[in-house]
């Protein structure tokens, strides 16, 4: 049997996705600056995809940037807005526990001078919004904040965190990685007070290499790549038409009857966790109820490096995260587990096991069955 738990990394495109883009790139194929026919049939698609993500987020078509995926949304965020609004003040907050798309782009800034304040989290990996309002200074720019934490799962309070920096100064510009959230939950930017939010295709059952980044009409961003124009000159370069297409495909279809399939994804995940907890030896990190993302399960095994887990697991055709999979090949110890404060012998000890609508309860007893055959074997051969 082969089972794949590591949807928070990556996730298998929908088939009509898939249809949808070989379509694009063997018929449709024209570049939508053209103004030819081909050109028109390709704009067409674009015009589409902001249709349908515009109309999912209760925002303008005009308000959607097409992106690389996340990372890049994350940058022209951060940068863009920084630079745009630098003269109001140099002062950034985000958390201990954001993505390295946006702890490394907050650590570039501050190389250009910018002050950030990186708020702590408590042991469930959730912000206290006291340490956020005490953060808040004349001189505050901007709040990034992420929905839904990769690793361990954790929810932000994203709408009270968002009401509480309008309230102390309307011109704070909020920034949202919902890259994890996007796809699991309904996020509307207006009613929340988001000003940018970021989002990755291949979170959701879409194509890798795409994105978009939501901008409130309203805030001013600086574009970060320059050259022909496209997108009003905020993100030069001839547009991914198959890939945004997809994407858009993927939207539609993932949040179609999405309150059942978040419902089956809570289910599968207490159950799992349930299991698990019986489990000699193993911690569950952060809350795993219906306050958490139903999708991410974080898992320390005591006694066990994370990495030999995740090997012997492969050679029962399981496929699971040491962490996340943007930093899983680095030697050091993931920031978001120090952050809420585990142990020093879990922190290289810890797996993330990640579901889908694809997920069956089939593959998640298997699973058990085998972590429990493999650890105490694992065990038995490590060295003290």
């Amino acid at each position: 049997m082969e089972v794949y738990l590591d949807n928070s990394a990556t996730t298998r495109c929908l088939p009509s996705v898939a249809e949808l883009m070989t379509k694009i790139m063997c018929e449709d194929y024209g570049n939508p600056s053209s103004m030819h026919r081909k050109g028109v049939e390709s704009e067409k698609y674009l015009r589409y995809a902001r249709e349908v993500i515009a109309k999912n987020l209760k925002v303008q078509e005009k308000e959607i940037l097409f992106t690389s995926g996340g990372t890049e949304s994350d940058n022209i965020a951060l940068i863009g807005a920084a630079f745009a609004n630098y003269r109001a003040g140099q002062h950034i907050i985000t958390t201990a526990i954001e993505h390295p798309a946006i702890l490394q782009t907050c650590a570039y800034l501050e190389e250009q001078g910018f002050q950030v304040t990186y708020l702590p989290v408590d042991s469930n990996g959730r912000i206290r919004l006291s340490d956020l309002d005490a953060a808040i200074t004349n001189e505050t720019i901007l709040v990034s904040i992420m929905h839904t934490n990769n690793e361990i799962g954790s929810l932000q309070p994203i709408a009270e965190a968002g009401q509480l920096i309008k309230k102390r100064n309307p011109n704070i510009i909020f920034h949202v990685d919902a890259v994890q959230g996007y796809g699991k939950f309904r996020i509307h930017p207006k009613k929340m007070n988001i000003d940018l939010l970021s989002v990755s295709a291949h979170k959701i059952h879409g194509p890798k290499g795409v994105g978009f980044l939501y901008i409130n009409d309203k805030v001013k961003v600086k574009p970060i790549i320059f050259g022909g124009g496209q997108q009003k000159g905020m993100r030069s370069g001839t547009e991914n038409v198959a890939g945004i297409a997809g994407m858009a495909k993927a939207v539609e279809e993932i949040y179609e009857n999405l309150d059942e399939k978040v419902s089956r994804l809570y289910v599968l995940k207490a159950k799992f966790v349930e299991q698990m907890s019986h489990l000699e030896g193993i911690k569950i990190n952060g809350l795993t109820g219906i306050e958490s993302a139903p999708h991410v399960v974080s898992v320390s095994i005591e006694g066990v490096r994370s990495e030999v887990v995740l090997h012997a697991l492969e050679d029962k055709g399981i496929y699971v995260s040491a962490g996340s999979a943007c930093a899983s090949n680095k030697p050091a110890f993931s920031a978001t587990l120090k952050a809420i404060g585990i142990e020093k012998q879990y922190l290289d000890s810890t797996l993330r096991f990640s579901f889908s609508t694809f997920t069956t309860e089939e593959e998640l007893d298997y699973t058990v069955r085998q972590m429990y055959d493999l650890i105490p074997m694992l065990r038995r051969y490590t060295r003290h």
